[in-house]
């Protein structure tokens, strides 16, 4: 059986909490105290990696170019554009207000990641993590000092998909979680090989916390379990296997 339950109980994250030290006592002061176990997954927020990061900017110290304000088209504030192309390889598509852009980690999204919402003010924005493998290898590490196991860890982020509408979350930084299950070679239950399932388990983790959570409360981690057979004992190649390269891009 697959469950997943919010953890409650984390405090306010300001740059420079320990998320992995939080977490571990936020599980310990549980109505009923928790401890990690062997197979637990770990879905955190990205958002809140990026605040114990420090990964903000002030639009007050941002001055937007030419091609900010262009693209901003009178819908969005050009600074914050501005700070998405600062976090972009380059701008693969843009439409009045929304540009979806290649990120310095190899991701494809809309405005960069960088956002508004959940974060303070009217002034700060925030960004993505600048290396979200490592941060989640770091919240493993940390866990696994402080309670004896280290649970998978998958950082989450919520993306729009070329063919369909609406946001799902999907992983963006994983410790300890296969990213894929390849079906490929082998046989469904009529006997017939496969030749294109690849699942993508880490972002249906990721989707499956976003369903247990609430977009409106502070819920920014969850708690899975049922899922074992795709935690692994190293932290493993990261969030890279679920990148598709650019040649099968049909988007691109």
């Amino acid at each position: 059986m697959l469950s997943a339950t919010p953890l409650e109980g984390l405090p306010e994250v300001t740059a420079g909490l320990d998320l992995g030290q939080a977490i571990t006592t936020a599980l310990a002061r549980w109505p009923v105290p928790e401890r990690p176990r062997p197979g637990d997954v770990l879905v955190v927020a990205h958002k809140v990696v990026s605040k114990a990061e420090g990964a903000t900017r002030r639009l007050s110290a941002v001055r937007p170019s030419a091609r900010a304000v262009e693209l901003a088209a009178g819908v969005r504030d050009p600074r914050v554009v501005q700070v998405a192309l600062d976090e972009s390889r380059t701008v693969v598509r843009a439409v009045p207000g929304v540009i979806v852009c290649e990120t310095h980690q190899g991701f494809v999204c809309a405005n960069a990641g960088v956002d508004q919402s959940n974060v303070p003010g009217e002034d700060l924005v925030l960004m993505l993590p600048s290396d979200p493998d490592a941060s989640a290898r770091r919240i493993r590490a940390r866990i696994r000092e402080l309670a004896g196991v280290a649970p998978g860890v998958v950082i989450s982020d919520s993306f729009g998909r070329a063919w369909r509408t609406g946001q799902v979350d999907v992983a963006i930084g994983l410790a300890g979680v296969a990213a894929l299950d390849d079906w490929r070679g082998r046989t469904d239950k009529d006997g017939r090989e496969l030749h294109a399932t690849v699942i993508a388990v880490a972002d249906l983790l990721a989707a499956t916390a976003d369903l247990a959570r609430r977009k409106d409360a502070a819920q920014p981690v969850v708690l899975i379990r049922g899922a074992g057979e795709y935690v692994t004992e190293d932290d493993g190649p990261g969030v890279r296997p679920l990148l598709r390269e650019r040649a099968q891009d049909l988007f691109r």
